[in-house]
Formats: structure tokens, C-alpha cells, sequence
């Protein structure tokens, strides 16, 4: 009976289906190009099947790699959430509670408040906190590498809040824009202006309240460039490839040559809160601090 592939062995296979170029995957993962070539040739062998076509001057995948990489990627994504899991169990074991935030969320009056209840009910309680960016906020709550995370609702299925603060949502221009020179504006006024957009990996419910698609008239909204944390965001406003809306405390926190920020007359605003993995929710720590969230109000 053929050995079983190892852990490592289906990474090298996943990022060479990608990447077609043994050189690159070996600078990818921080290896050789001959160790990769090694590997591939060995998780060949455990397989009994050939999974890429090598020639001097070009790899693909054979019809045999092309069918086993969904499996193997699903093979990873288990070993993965395994991991996860296990690491937030260990992490309830130590009373240590991993705490996400989001832009500025971290400097909030409630969300500084809550962490202070919830040290000084659990004094044992290691908290870390973590700077994530629009990309990783949501999705590390579900893949367990943080254990709540302050941020901006909406959020997907799966996810509860405890919601902490309201405040206005304003309009984030290019400082060019004649727009900008403006005390306050409407909606209507930024209708047809191309809006940042986020990658897929984000929850679309979240960003596509924060882009306001579909307006109100039901008109779709025209996108811009991805960005991927909040200076590539200011960075294309500021070069007027885009707009978008913040809350008005970005007018605090992220002041920036080239952007200028706009109350908006008939925008919804926004919130702030705690949220967690609704599976989650009676795990001790995060237990504890949502009872500190209530504390908060």
C-alpha cells in the first residue's frame, strides 16, 4: 500500500497548480526549486498518479492534477480548521483571549472600555489584540484565529453582536472634488462616482452597506480599484480613483493630504460592536466579555 501524502507535500502541489513555475513555488515557500521538484515527484509516487506535465519550457497540470486539486485544497482547508480549533480550545485551557479590531476600533472609547472590565473581572486572562485588515476581519473570527473582534456591522451568518455606539457615516472625496469644498451633501450628489471596492473574500452584505449598493433609487453602484486595509483605501481616494464612506471618526483618526471628509444628510449611520461566532457564544472568555460588553451598554 502506497504512503499517504503529507501535509506539506499538498501545500507544494496546491501552490505549484497555481503558480506553473517551479521557481516561483520554491520562492513561495521558502524552499529550493530541487526540494520541490523532490516532493512532487514523491506525492507522485504516493498517489500512483502523474499530476503535472513537465516539458523545458512549460508545467500544467495532467487531467489526473486538475481533478485532485479541489480535493486537495479541501484536504487543506480541514487540516487548517483543525488547527484553528484546537488552537482556540488551547487558548479557553490558558484564559487567553485573542481580540480583533478593525481600522480604528481599537481606540474607541467602548471597545477600550470593554477590554478594561473584562482585565479587570478576569485579571488571569491574557488579552491580545490584533490589528486586522478588511480582508482578514471577518474571515479570521471564522477561521478561529481571533476569538471577537470590534468592528463595523453588518456581518454574515454565523456571527452575533453586541452592538456598542452609533455615529454618522460621512463621505470620503478626493480633496480635488468641488464636492469636497461642501459643508454637508446628499446621497444623489456622489451618484455615478466610482466607489473602492473590497476583494472577494469579504462578506459582500458588509461592504455593499458601505458602498450604499444599490442606492436608493435602486441604481447599482460603479466600482474602483480593490483595496485590501484602509491606507490603500485613503491612497485611491486621495489619487480621486474612487470614493467611498467611513464613519465620521475617520475624521479623527485618518487625516491625509488629498482626502477630505463630508457629512452626508440622508445616510444611514453606522455602528460600532463586538461580535463572535455564534457557535461560539458560551465559551468562558468570550462569555466574559460579552457580559462586559453589556457592562458597557
Amino acid at each position: 500500500m502506497s504512503a499517504e501524502p503529507s501535509i506539506h507535500q499538498l501545500r507544494l502541489f496546491l501552490a505549484l497548480s497555481e503558480d506553473l513555475h517551479f521557481g516561483r513555488t520554491a520562492a513561495r515557500m521558502f524552499i529550493s526549486q530541487s526540494a520541490v521538484s523532490q516532493q512532487i515527484r514523491d506525492l507522485e509516487k504516493r498517489l500512483d498518479v502523474r499530476l503535472f506535465e513537465r516539458t523545458n519550457r512549460a508545467v500544467d497540470l495532467t487531467v489526473a492534477g486538475r481533478a485532485l486539486f479541489p480535493e486537495a485544497r479541501k484536504a487543506i482547508a480541514a487540516v487548517d480548521q483543525l488547527r484553528s480549533v484546537a488552537d482556540a480550545q488551547s487558548r479557553q485551557l490558558s484564559h487567553r483571549i485573542v481580540v480583533g479590531t478593525v481600522g480604528a476600533e481599537a481606540a474607541m472609547p467602548r471597545t477600550r472600555a470593554v477590554l478594561q472590565i473584562l482585565q479587570d473581572r478576569q485579571p488571569q486572562t491574557e488579552i491580545q489584540v490584533v490589528t486586522l485588515n478588511f480582508l482578514d476581519h471577518m474571515n479570521a473570527l471564522f477561521r478561529r484565529e481571533v476569538d471577537i473582534a470590534f468592528l463595523r456591522p453588518p456581518v454574515p451568518d454565523g456571527m452575533e453582536l453586541h452592538r456598542l455606539a452609533s455615529e454618522p457615516r460621512v463621505a470620503c472625496l478626493p480633496a480635488s472634488d468641488p464636492l469636497a469644498a461642501l459643508p454637508r451633501i446628499a446621497l444623489a450628489q456622489v451618484s455615478g462616482y466610482p466607489v473602492v471596492d473590497m476583494p472577494a473574500q469579504v462578506p459582500r452584505v458588509w461592504w455593499d452597506f458601505w458602498a450604499v449598493d444599490p442606492r436608493p433609487d435602486g441604481s447599482p453602484v460603479r466600482y474602483g480599484p480593490v483595496v485590501n486595509d484602509m491606507e490603500a483605501l485613503l491612497h485611491s481616494v486621495a489619487d480621486g480613483e474612487a470614493m467611498c464612506f467611513l464613519p465620521a471618526a475617520a475624521r479623527e483618526f485618518f487625516p491625509r493630504p488629498g482626502v477630505r471628509y463630508v457629512d452626508v444628510t440622508d445616510l444611514e449611520p453606522s455602528t460600532s460592536a463586538l461580535a463572535w461566532l455564534a457557535s461560539r457564544r458560551d465559551e468562558p472568555t468570550i462569555a466574559e466579555a460579552r457580559k462586559a460588553a453589556d457592562a458597557v451598554g
